[in-house]
This record gives structure tokens, C-alpha cells and sequence, in this order.
């Protein structure tokens, strides 16, 4: 607000001082005004000369009030580059081998402020290759639950293990190189779509990029593009739309081999026709893999071995879809009347 109100300042001030001057040169002109010695033409061209002189000084201003916002800006970006790194590996943290993807809670609480618990008392264990779809209302913590998997935030008590290892005693490189993530806002960078879904695993060979993109139907949309695979897009995907980024990031997140799998509303910008047809891609995503699914859609989650409804800062029920329709309890509810 300080930068703006300078800035609004600044101009105002430096116009009015210029326009001030040419009337007091215009009023002293008509003043001592003699044909004989200082003509209408003279008068005019000092004006002129004044004008070309106060010119510059504008500049200046322009550029004070550039300097103002943008050290407003630089005031932001350096809080956040001194913020403390609070998650990152231990002393004498060791390297985590590799896994088959058994997941644990054991009576894990968490929030994002002191005393104010999102989860409370959550424990479970995920075999591995399981897959289980987290479902629940907005803001029951199922995001924060796959966080803590990732490793994203520290936990201060109790304790999460893949295949009985403490995650908080390993490095987060051997954890996280070993887990794909696909979240809601699918990021695209500058360059080919090549390029960005061989961005998981480097020394990809096209045919594997290719290989991954068909898995997914990315493919089908790919090979329409006048240069295919090599089609250059830009920054964030703009050329793409939300369905296509999505697509891609899922062939980008196979190309990688997790694995632990987490989608969180990985398939919100696809429209239904091309979620059907995705919907073996899913399927062949998850085969062999410890995943975990978070989707309002419940053809995403339907088939998956195990729905945990999330709610009240816990897990109100767990079980497979024919058995909490059986039931007939809150995921039972939610279910019938989305259908309806």
C-alpha cells in the first residue's frame, strides 16, 4: 500500500510542477512581452525547451516508482527465501532401500497449527499393492494424510512406516524417488510434451515415453498435434487444456514407476468421455502398486480395495464398496445422492 500511494504521488507531483513552470514562463512572457526584443516566437520555443527539459525528470519518476513496487516485490520473494526449511533429513538419517509399499499409521495426530488438530488418533495399515480411495467431505484432512505419507510435514508424535520403517529415519530423497505424486494443479514446463513427461525419469527412451503416454490415452490427443510428441508448449500449458495437463502428468507420473501412487483429484478436469477411456489407464497405474486415491468422483474410487470415509478428524468408515453400501452409513448416504 506504501508503494501504491507513492506511486500515485510521484506523477501527480512532477506533472503539476512542470505544467506550473510553463505558465510562469507563459504569464512573465505576456508580462515583459516587447515585438522589438522578445517575440511570440521566442516565448514559445523557451516553453518548448522547458518542456524537452522537465521530459527526463518525468522519466525519472516513472522509473522511482518501478524501483518502489519492485522492491515491494523483492520484500516478499526474500521473506520467503529465509523462511527455515523445517522438513529435512535427520542427522544420520539412513537411505531407504527399496520398497513394496506397505504404508502405516500408528495413532498419528497432526495440525497445521499447535492445537489445532486436522487428524486426530488415525491408524491403519495398507498392504502392499492395495489400493485405497480416501473420501470424505472438503477439509476432512484426506489431502493432509497423503501429505504425511510424502513427508511434506513432520510429525511430532507417534509414527507412519513403509515396510516397517520409521519414515522420519530415512532421507527424503530415497522416500520420495520411490512414491509418484499426482495432485489436482498438474504443473507443465516450457518445452515438448516429450520433454515433460520424460521430466520423471530422465534417461527414458522415447519409445518408453510413448509407451506410457498410450497407457494413459494421452496419445490419442498427442498424435493429433501437427509435430506430435515434439510440440513445443509453453510455461504452465496454456496452449493445453486442463484435461490434456492432466493426461500428461499421469503418463509423466507412470513413465517414473512408483512404488507408492498418490492421486489427489487427479481426474477433476477430465470430462466424463475421456474418464471412461482412462479409466484402464487407472487400471494399469495402480497394478502392483500401494496407491492411494482421493476423488470426489466415485467412479474413480469404486473399484479400488478399500474406501476410508474421512471425517471428524478420523476415519468414520473403512471397508470396499459393496461393503459400506451394506452398511448404509455416511459413505452409503453421499453415494445415493450423488447418484441421484
Amino acid at each position: 500500500m506504501r508503494a501504491v500511494r507513492y506511486a500515485h504521488l510521484i506523477w501527480p507531483v512532477s506533472d503539476n510542477i512542470s505544467t506550473l513552470i510553463r505558465a510562469a514562463m507563459f504569464a512573465t512572457g505576456l508580462m515583459v512581452f516587447d515585438p522589438a526584443t522578445v517575440t511570440l516566437g521566442t516565448l514559445a520555443a523557451m516553453t518548448g525547451y522547458a518542456s524537452r527539459f522537465w521530459q527526463p525528470i518525468m522519466n525519472l519518476s516513472n522509473i522511482m516508482n518501478n524501483f518502489i513496487n519492485n522492491i515491494a516485490y523483492l520484500e516478499r520473494i526474500f521473506e520467503t527465501l529465509d523462511e527455515p526449511v523445517t522438513v529435512t533429513d535427520k542427522e544420520g538419517a539412513a537411505e531407504l532401500g527399496e520398497i513394496t509399499g506397505q504404508v502405516s499409521f500408528n495413532d498419528v495426530s497432526f495440525g497445521y497449527e499447535k492445537g489445532n488438530d486436522v487428524i486426530e488418533h488415525i491408524s491403519f495399515d495398507v498392504k502392499a499393492g492395495e489400493s485405497v480411495a480416501l473420501f470424505g467431505p472438503t477439509g476432512a484432512g484426506k489431502s493432509t494424510i497423503v501429505s504425511l505419507i510424502s513427508r511434506f510435514y513432520n510429525i511430532d508424535r507417534d509414527s507412519i512406516t513403509v515396510d516397517g520403517v520409521d519414515i522420519s529415519d530415512v532421507t527424503l530423497r530415497s522416500l520420495r524417488t520411490q512414491m509418484g505424486i499426482m495432485l489436482q494443479d498438474s504443473f507443465i514446463f516450457c518445452g515438448t510434451i516429450l520433454d515433460n513427461i520424460r521430466y520423471s525419469k530422465l534417461d527414458a527412451t522415447d519409445e518408453e515415453v510413448v509407451r506410457a503416454a498410450k497407457t494413459v490415452c494421452a496419445d490419442q490427443f498427442i498424435s493429433l498435434m501437427r509435430k506430435g510428441y515434439n510440440t513445443e508448449v509453453n510455461e504452465r500449458g496454456s496452449k493445453l487444456s486442463g484435461g490434456e495437463k492432466q493426461l500428461i502428468s499421469f503418463a509423466r507420473t507412470l513413465l517414473s514407476d512408483p512404488k507408492i501412487l498418490v492421486l489427489d483429484e487427479a481426474t477433476s478436469s477430465i470430462d466424463a468421455k475421456t474418464e471412461a477411456l482412462l479409466q484402464q489407464g487407472i487400471a494399469e497405474l495402480l497394478k502392483g502398486r500401494t496407491s492411494f486415491i482421493i476423488a470426489h468422483r466415485l467412479s474413480t474410487i469404486r473399484n479400488c480395495d478399500r474406501i476410508m470415509y474421512i471425517d471428524d478428524k478420523g476415519i468414520r468408515e473403512s471397508g470396499s464398496h459393496d461393503e459400506l453400501m451394506a452398511k448404509k452409513g455416511a459413505y452409503y448416504e453421499l453415494y445415493t445422492s450423488q447418484s441421484a
